[in-house]
């Protein structure tokens, strides 16, 4: 088996999974895009690469013994300049613009069958580093309430709704009312929104203050852009004065796991993961981990 090259993004992600490499003793290859760096990646073999030069992308894998790869991190949508070009970028340039109008899911899977016609397997994160998946059950000391529970189905529902449009992968609901839906922005922006203008939009003020749920899209390609959460989505969803975050168990990644539980604990969240196709039972369980 060859060397697993990580396209790194933003985020604790890549971080965790070349850590797990040198760990286990696996080759791997830190590739950023763009310029795109940080700290810790001079630890670690690594080449450069940019949208437009994806001729010299895959001629650099190859001579490095790269024979998979994995996208982690968070990625924005490039600017790309077409006057920059390679070659093999310009054959390839119709197939990638005929997506780029589409959801997230379809243009990663685009991306991915290109990389697979250059010899090249796409790999999921979670394949790397199982233990980054949500368990079943109860993680912290809170659990949530009826109520609760009742938003939780509902923003689960909604979030259906917008998966199977290829649109985003969570929702806020307070009292059965939606506060917020995940788009390009992105969760965190989503949080952000909510604790700005929810205040005063929960009918009963005394009433459940609503949960974060996230969830895969249906269908949805898991080698790339699984939803994940970590300690700032803890921190945001307490900013927006909610009383937990919900995840569907095996389909969320938990990024830095200890600390998000931690922090939940401390902010008196909880943390709960919901079967993944079925609704959640009225009783939230065991405390799992």
């Amino acid at each position: 088996m060859g060397r697993l090259a990580i396209i790194a993004g933003r985020g604790v992600l890549p971080r965790m999974l070349a850590a797990h490499c040198a760990q286990q003793g696996t080759p791997c290859l830190i590739v950023t895009l763009n310029g795109f760096s940080a700290d810790w990646m001079q630890d670690h073999p690594r080449i450069d690469a940019r949208f437009e030069k994806l001729g010299e992308l895959f001629e650099g894998l190859r001579a490095q013994g790269c024979d998979r790869v994995v996208f982690a991190g968070g990625m924005n949508r490039p600017e790309i300049d077409p006057t920059a070009f390679d070659r093999k970028t310009l054959a390839l340039a119709p197939r990638i613009f005929g997506q780029m109008g589409r959801g997230d899911d379809a243009l990663l899977r685009s991306i991915a069958e290109i990389f697979a016609g250059e010899g090249l397997s796409v790999v999921a994160a979670q394949d790397v580093l199982p233990a980054l998946l949500a368990s079943s059950g109860l993680m912290t000391r809170k659990a949530p309430s009826a109520d609760d529970l009742k938003d939780i189905s509902r923003a689960r529902e909604l979030v259906a709704m917008l998966g199977a449009q290829d649109v985003g992968q969570g929702a806020v609901v307070a009292q059965g009312l939606c506060l917020g839906l995940e788009t390009l922005q992105g969760t965190d922006r989503m949080l952000e929104f909510v604790a700005r203008t929810a205040q005063g939009l929960r009918p009963d003020p005394n009433g459940a203050r609503g949960v974060l749920f996230k969830g895969p899209k249906p269908g949805q390609d898991r080698r790339m852009d699984l939803p994940a959460i970590g300690p700032g989505t803890v921190e945001r969803a307490q900013a927006a004065g909610l009383a937990g975050i919900a995840v569907v168990a095996g389909g969320v990644m938990l990024l830095d796991r200890k600390r998000l539980l931690a922090l939940a604990d401390e902010a008196g969240l909880f943390v709960f993961g919901v079967a993944p196709e079925a609704d959640p039972a009225p009783n939230p369980g065991a405390k799992d981990g």
